[in-house]
């Protein structure tokens, strides 16, 4: 395999995840604070169709994004105000969402259908792209990739290295035990659901400006959202893993277009359908853990234990309750 060659690899793995780690991320945030946000797959469609009509109407890609975030941001803003503040359900809630704003976004997108408009384009900064290996990977493609990676890097210092990130940590595991020590509760939650729809609304946009550039229907983003809210799962609640779980759901799909030259009886489209099994698996691992039998199966059998990916393990406390009590 020659250098270049495993250079467009990496390069088409950090491509196609960009837009699903910033989704990952935003829900990570989400999570961390004790709020699920199943409206996730709805925020990105219709944020991928705010961005692109925004982006054709001032002819700035850029402003197009800004405008997903902001969509995505208005959608969880929903979400909180009648799951955090009227009570309802957020997770009956958020899959309403989900399923209106993907009729919404088909509905008022249609004039933007199969149209031109403009990209976020491509970067060439001077002697970082020509570092061998990754530096054309990151620093001479779409912008995107860079962006995601920089949003891994800031998350994971909010969320580990700062105090506002020890008081969302803290609310998320133990809400009750927070309100007693002080902290506004309700208040963290609302602003990391907010924070979590906008980084969901910027992954829209970066599939319609970037990745999968126009608007169409289908868009070709439809499930990212679900993929998402398996690999926060996947990646334990934590910035660095669930990024790398995105690398990892990411690099199935571009495997089946690396692999049709090597193995041309197998069909691409294998692939390109691996991650959704993949997310029900991982969905089916963690809810195993959680259960009784296993954990006595594994206090009996040792190995068992050590064979099941600990995932469930990091889930915040709040989270737990939640998916208890159900819709």
């Amino acid at each position: 395999m020659s250098l270049d060659y495993l250079t467009a690899l990496i390069a088409a793995v950090l491509f196609a995840a960009a837009p699903l780690i910033l989704a990952a991320l935003g829900e990570t945030i989400s999570e961390r604070a004790g709020v699920i946000n199943l409206s996730l797959d709805g925020t990105v469609l219709f944020a991928a169709m705010v961005a692109f009509a925004a982006a054709r109407a001032t002819d700035n890609p850029w402003l197009g994004l800004a405008a997903g975030g902001l969509a995505g941001a208005g959608i969880a803003a929903v979400l909180g105000v009648f799951g955090l503040l009227l009570g309802a359900s957020e997770l009956a809630v958020g899959f309403v969402l989900t399923l209106f704003c993907r009729e919404l976004a088909y509905f008022m997108g249609h004039g933007q259908a199969r149209q031109p408009g403009p990209d976020l384009g491509a970067l060439n900064l001077p002697f970082l792209s020509d570092l061998p290996l990754f530096g054309p990977a990151i620093f001479r493609q779409s912008p995107v990739v860079l962006l995601s990676l920089v949003a891994v890097g800031l998350v994971w210092f909010f969320l580990m290295r700062t105090r506002a990130g020890l008081v969302v940590r803290a609310v998320g595991e133990a809400p009750a035990a927070a309100v007693a020590r002080g902290l506004a509760v309700t208040r963290t939650q609302f602003l990391c659901c907010l924070a979590g729809g906008a980084l969901g609304g910027l992954a829209g946009g970066l599939y319609s400006l970037s990745v999968k550039p126009g608007w169409g229907h289908p868009q070709g983003c439809e499930g990212a959202g679900w993929i998402a809210l398996a690999i926060v799962i996947f990646g334990g609640w934590k910035p660095v893993r669930v990024a790398l779980g995105a690398l990892f759901f990411a690099a199935i799909q571009v495997a089946g277009i690396a692999l049709q030259d090597v193995l041309p009886g197998l069909s691409g489209t294998l692939f390109q359908i691996a991650p959704f099994p993949v997310m029900i698996l991982t969905l089916l691992v963690v809810n195993l853990r959680r259960s009784a039998a296993f954990r006595e199966a594994a206090r009996r059998v040792p190995l068992l234990g050590r064979l099941v990916p600990r995932t469930a393990g990091g889930a915040p406390g709040a989270i737990v309750g939640a998916l208890d009590k159900g819709f």
